[in-house]
């Protein structure tokens, strides 16, 4: 459970029977390791640093001025999560330049050597804020260990919503991608006539976030860490933006005038920048329709992620309330 290699009390949770019948299995499948939102080449990173590039801050142009530097904040997850729509969002600031296109140092790059690193970064003036995003961070065992050792002070979003949808958005992805695969009830469990669910599935394991956070809690106080309601950034956006905009210690910039709501898409987007010349809304990839579900299964992982939905709420303070808002269904 723990990948054979790390001991604590988050390992013995998922060694614990969660109820009869519940049982989680460690199977090993072909679907196990599922590639993360984007595959980053160095093409695309190096771009992503140039003068002139969207990758480097919230305009259409970047003015070849300033230094680059390593990030001072890092969105470290997690995966169909709303890191993207967030990452969006807070470009919008003037004080804040990002890499568009995710750098993967700390979980495949990390050979390169932290001046690689910071060649991709765009360059910032004294006062802004350097950052990037990579969801699969959170769930790297070696991530939290070699971001403290570039920076301790580092701060680090998260950007977590209900396990169970964000599973089966996952799901949806690799579907788009691969419509070979096997129904989403089939990848969920070892043995479905005994709700054995298969929580090697990296769609199912990413979801158990106290897990994934009990690693990070070993280099970083809360006190560093923000958990965004994915949820929140949808209904919410302006709210969940200003808790962002306060933790990086920036003045509240992106506020409700910043969105509208897109009917088509089902989610808010940016209002068109004063220097762009359309509005900037997620792509195509986003907002897919999920496919239908067995009710059944659906239950099963509500009951299977509750415990450490439970547990997550504990270590970090705040109540998501998922399982609120599954009754509400």
């Amino acid at each position: 459970a723990s990948n054979g290699s790390r001991e604590g009390a988050a390992g013995a949770w998922l060694r614990t029977p969660l109820a009869p019948g519940e049982v989680i299995t460690a199977q090993s499948g072909a679907f196990e390791r599922d590639p993360q939102e984007s595959s980053t080449t160095d093409e695309e990173l190096s771009r992503a640093g140039s003068p002139g590039s969207r990758g480097g801050g919230s305009s259409s142009t970047t003015p070849d001025y300033g230094e680059k530097r390593l990030p001072q904040a890092l969105i470290i997850g997690v995966k169909k999560g709303g890191t993207r729509a967030l990452l969006e969002a807070i470009r919008a600031h003037p004080d804040v330049r990002a890499v568009g296109t995710e750098p993967h140092f700390f979980d495949r790059n990390y050979e390169k050597g932290l001046e690689w690193y910071r060649s991709v970064m765009p360059k910032t003036l004294d006062g802004q804020i350097t950052m990037e995003k990579t969801p699969s961070y959170f769930v790297t065992n070696e991530a939290p260990r070699r971001i403290h050792s570039m920076a301790k002070d580092t701060k680090l979003i998260v950007v977590v919503r209900n396990p169970v949808t964000r599973a089966i958005s996952d799901y949806t992805q690799t579907l788009s991608k691969k419509p070979e695969i096997p129904t989403f009830e089939v990848l969920a469990f070892k043995n479905r006539t005994l709700g054995l669910i298969d929580a090697s599935w990296s769609a199912i394991r990413i979801g158990i976030y106290a897990l994934h956070l009990e690693n990070w809690l070993q280099y970083f106080p809360l006190s560093q860490i923000l958990f965004v309601s994915g949820e929140r950034l949808i209904t919410d956006p302006a709210g969940e933006m200003a808790k962002v905009q306060d933790f990086l210690g920036l003045k509240r910039i992106v506020t409700e005038k910043h969105f509208y709501f897109n009917k088509t898409k089902g989610f808010p987007c940016l209002k068109k920048p004063e220097d762009s010349s359309a509005p900037r809304c997620l792509g195509k990839s986003k907002g897919r329709t999920h496919p239908q579900i067995d009710p059944d299964v659906i239950h099963r992982l509500r009951k299977f992620y509750k415990p450490f939905n439970v547990m997550f709420y504990q270590m970090t303070g705040q109540d998501f309330q998922w399982e609120q808002e599954e009754s509400d269904k």
